[in-house]
């Protein structure tokens, strides 16, 4: 059995052999202001639910929330308490406890815990500790991560990447303030207060709606077009890898201006009072983008007060409720993975002001308190050490320099500074408690952003004049399920059988490295015969680690569904391409809610594309086949072993993930010298590979050829006419891979 393992621990600084590590400052950041101010209103207030940060590569976004934890105040905890409990008001559940009143009280760094994507749901919540119970014969609780990051923050990189359990684990715990563990004969509950941050890359997939709806606040952000930017970008990140130290020392006053404003804004937090034209334009406001639930509003006016207080003043106005809902609500308007989280911000405005119409002698804003400069007068943490206000400079983790979407040093306000852990509970987001006795949260700039193209949140379906086009499926038009043959060993989804972590009990084995889910009686069973040799005569059963047997359990697996779709002349010039779009969206859809990758490749002319790589973006595949052209010759060997050929890649970039052929074609061969016998060698090609294959047969008219079907007999694969691949919603029968 393997050793205890630590969690993945990031102090705001820690120390080598060579010296102490310092990490980027995170005042020297430069712009992205919505990431940076919503990181702040989540520490002046957590109980907003976290952020999650979406962007391309490359724009910092881990580069700042780590920097962000070097600007958390010290913790004062009980000694020697693994949960971390505050001296002053101990948890009283707490599983180390009960503590004595004059408890000894030592003080430590704020923590930064990060969550490796695959983290096992054990390592995330605990588990039992089997050494103690193997070795000592007494059962114990082995804290997780979320006991780790109790009052300082939880970072999650590439979130979208996260096993949709855990995410719900995390979100729940967020939400509650308090972790509940039974699992493995263990029944625990501890207190896990922390500042939730995840970050993802939209190319790589989306979160479910129900998902992104648990974060409190998001932003976009991306890398500046501005030259100068970049120039400043480049310039920092190369004086901090040459001088470290010295470039942290430089910015070490801006850090502590933003740290000293964010705990003046905590301890103003609950003097901040809603009125209720605020609550009447939040109220406005949510209706108007159709939002489900309460959630919205009650993130919306705790945002809309934490906003206030940042700048210092006594009540929430409607330029509070504006920020504030330019952040809580794009991510809450999804309603279908084509939906882009967005916000038209001309809509917003108008909501705001049919509110004040309604209510013509309700205050206006109120331009009084502070303004929107922080330190150094260069917005909140905006300004360099010296109070320029110079391009702020991000990084990568991997120290590639790196910029945000905002315009440069004239752009809104930002506020950063860090978002530190709370020592209250986090309210859940569906209670029924006012927001003002909460204390609420709003994260954005005092002034509004300018009007970006790139970063404007009204994208997609409701987006602006740049938005790109997305196909939809058409009259609620689902398709019927597809599975891969046999049982894989994938990761978790929603489609074919699989070994996974999740599901029912199949049987047990002897574990590979560290303990899953224990087999109990699989256990004893393997250490009963062995009880007379260990001397056991009476008393508890004796038990050695080689004894350990874990769960072996079956649930379902995500795929990697590859759409192979005939392009040509033959398709485009009987006004089939129409139906064969519905129903390869109709077929995406259910890819996003299985939980699959996906990936496009096109055949037409004289060779076959790849039109998008394996990913787990749905939205791309729907925005590709958009764009997707038809006409001319059908080169059909060639789009076999183009899909041969992105199988053998993917197979060694995720070998445990099994594929799902979709090969979209009328059967025709037109391309080249002796087509139908090219095809038919391309098919044995992509028939040795092994994967599961589903030839959808899009001919139509009086006069069939069939050459479909002789495809899918030498595919090996099973037949479909295209319109048995969908139906209503209300009708739902499964179609297996296996021929």
């Amino acid at each position: 059995m393997s050793a205890r393992s630590e969690p993945v621990l990031r102090a705001p600084q820690s120390r080598t052999k060579e010296g102490p590590v310092r990490r980027y400052p995170f005042s020297a950041v430069l712009g992205m202001e919505d990431m940076r101010l919503a990181l702040l209103l989540n520490a002046v207030s957590p109980a907003i639910g976290g952020v999650l940060v979406r962007g391309e590569k490359g724009t910092a976004k881990s580069t700042a929330v780590r920097a962000l934890a070097a600007l958390l105040p010290p913790v004062r905890r009980v000694a020697g308490c693994r949960f971390g409990c505050d001296p002053a008001e101990p948890d009283p559940a707490c599983p180390d406890g009960p503590h004595p009143t004059a408890a000894t009280a030592e003080i430590r760094p704020a923590r930064l815990v990060e969550l490796p994507v695959g983290a096992a749901e054990d390592r995330v919540v605990g588990s039992l500790d089997l050494e103690k119970a193997l070795g000592e014969g007494v059962r114990a609780f082995e804290p997780g991560l979320l006991a780790a990051a109790h009052r300082g923050v939880l970072y999650v990189d590439e979130v979208n990447l996260l096993h949709d359990h855990l995410v719900d684990l995390l979100l729940d715990a967020a939400a509650m303030g308090r972790s509940h563990v039974e699992r493995e004969g263990v029944s625990v509950s501890h207190a896990a207060r922390f500042l939730l941050v995840g970050t993802m890359n939209p190319e790589e997939g989306e979160l479910r709606p129900q998902l992104l709806d648990r974060f409190g606040l998001t932003v976009e952000v991306g890398a500046s077009r501005d030259p100068e930017v970049r120039v400043e970008v480049v310039r920092r990140r190369l004086a901090a890898d040459a001088d470290p130290a010295g470039f942290a020392a430089r910015w070490a006053d801006a850090d502590a201006e933003i740290a000293a404003q964010v705990a003046a804004a905590r301890r103003r937090l609950s003097g901040v009072r809603l009125p209720d034209a605020a609550l009447r334009q939040i109220a406005e406001v949510c209706a108007a983008f159709d939002v489900d639930g309460m959630r919205a509003d009650i993130v919306t006016a705790r945002t809309a007060l934490a906003h206030a207080a940042w700048h210092g003043r006594d009540r929430v106005t409607i330029d509070d409720v504006r920020v504030a809902a330019r952040l809580a609500l794009p991510h809450r308007r999804r309603r279908d993975p084509f939906d882009t989280p967005g916000l038209d911000e001309k809509r917003l405005d108008e909501a705001l002001q049919r509110a004040q119409d309604a209510h013509p002698d309700d205050d206006g804003p109120d331009d009084s308190g502070p303004d929107d400069s922080g330190p150094n007068g260069g917005g909140p943490g905006g300004g360099g050490p010296n109070g320029g206000g110079g391009p702020q400079d991000h990084a990568t983790s991997d120290g590639e320099p790196v910029d945000d979407s905002g315009p440069g040093p004239a752009g809104p306000s930002a506020a950063d500074g860090d978002a530190g852990p709370t020592d209250g509970p986090g309210g859940t987001d569906d209670d029924a408690r006012s927001a003002d006795d909460r204390g609420g949260h709003a994260p954005h700039g005092g002034r509004e952003a300018p009007d970006r193209g790139d970063a404007d949140p009204g994208r997609g379906r409701d987006g602006g004049a740049d938005a790109q086009p997305v196909a939809v499926p058409r009259g609620g038009l689902t398709a019927r399920l597809l599975t891969a043959p046999g049982v894989g060993d994938g990761v978790p989804g929603r489609r074919s059988r699989a070994r996974t972590g999740r599901g029912r009990t199949t049987g047990a084995r002897v574990p590979n490295g560290r303990v899953g889910a224990l087999h109990l009686p699989a256990t004893v069973r393997a250490a009963a015969p062995h009880q007379a040799s260990r001397g056991r005569l009476t008393g508890p059963l004796r038990l050695r680690p080689d004894d350990v047997r874990e769960a072996v359990r079956e649930g379902r697996e995500g795929n990697l569904v590859l759409f192979v779709v005939d392009a040509s002349g033959s398709m485009g010039a009987r006004q089939r391409m129409t139906a064969v779009k519905d129903a390869v969206l109709a077929l995406l859809t259910d890819a996003y809610q299985r939980r699959d990758k996906v990936a496009v490749i096109a055949f037409r002319g004289a060779e076959a594309r790849t039109v998008l790589p394996a990913t787990s973006s749905v939205l791309a595949a729907s925005t590709r086949l958009t764009e997707l052209p038809t006409g001319g010759r059908t080169p059909l060997a060639e789009g076999l072993l183009a899909a041969a050929d992105l199988l053998r890649v993917e197979r060694l970039r995720d070998p445990k993930r099994r594929p799902l052929v979709l090969v979209v074609t009328d059967g025709r061969a037109t391309a080249g010298t002796r087509p139908l016998d090219r095809a038919a060698g391309a098919a044995a090609v992509l028939a040795a590979t092994g994967a599961p294959c589903v030839v959808v047969d899009c001919e139509s008219g009086p006069v069939r050829l069939n050459l479909a079907r002789r495809l899918a007999t030498q595919l090996n694969a099973p037949h479909h006419p295209l319109a048995a691949l969908t139906h209503p919603p209300a009708r739902d029968a499964g179609l297996p891979v296996a021929a």
